[in-house]
């Protein structure tokens, strides 16, 4: 379990994820029961603050949920054990603090070059505003993509709809010309 941990932390800061939140859901996804404050403090060896600030962050993601236990008033938490829930929250969390945010400053800033004039296009400014412009509309594009992407493969993760997830991702390798990662 300390592996696993360790690696989950580890994995999750190369995503740009707290290493501590991600070893705290790491832990919490391994137990099969519920833990409390004191006890992920000791497996993980680390402050009370440090464990509620991320369990805090670890239930604002829905991936944690504070539960009862019968005749202790401690708070206990248990992790969501399903991977394709998991998955999605991730996904749905994801968009929605980091693609959303991306795209609204984007489109602000494509505001400040336009003059807030929506009708107004990049060919209207000058060369070096136009191609800032044209660059900025590229990136809300990819954002777009992105957010598209999510939004598609959303369903297909609730239902845990592996099969129709491999022949999208067949799908794609075919229509590519990529040699199939299953090779």
């Amino acid at each position: 379990m300390e592996r696993f941990v360790l690696f989950w932390g580890e994995m999750a800061s190369n995503w740009g994820i707290n290493r501590t939140m991600a070893q705290i859901h790491a832990l919490l996804y391994a137990c099969e029961g519920p833990l409390d404050t004191d006890e992920i403090m000791a497996r993980l060896r680390i402050s009370r603050g440090n464990a509620n600030m991320n369990l805090h962050a670890l239930m604002n993601w829905n991936l944690v949920r504070k539960v009862h236990q019968p005749g202790s008033r401690k708070d206990y938490y248990t992790a969501e054990k399903d991977v394709w829930q998991i998955t999605a929250q991730i996904i749905k969390e994801r968009e929605r603090r980091e693609i959303k945010p991306v795209k609204q400053q984007l489109r602000e800033c494509r505001d400040i070059l336009t003059g807030g004039q929506v009708e107004r296009s990049c060919a209207d400014l000058d060369a070096l505003e136009g191609q800032l412009c044209l660059r900025i509309d590229n990136l809300v594009r990819l954002m777009d993509v992105f957010e598209g992407f999510s939004l598609a493969l959303l369903p297909f993760l609730e239902e845990r709809n592996a099969p129709m997830i491999k022949q999208f991702i067949q799908f794609a390798e075919e229509f590519h010309g990529a040699p199939s990662s299953r090779e």
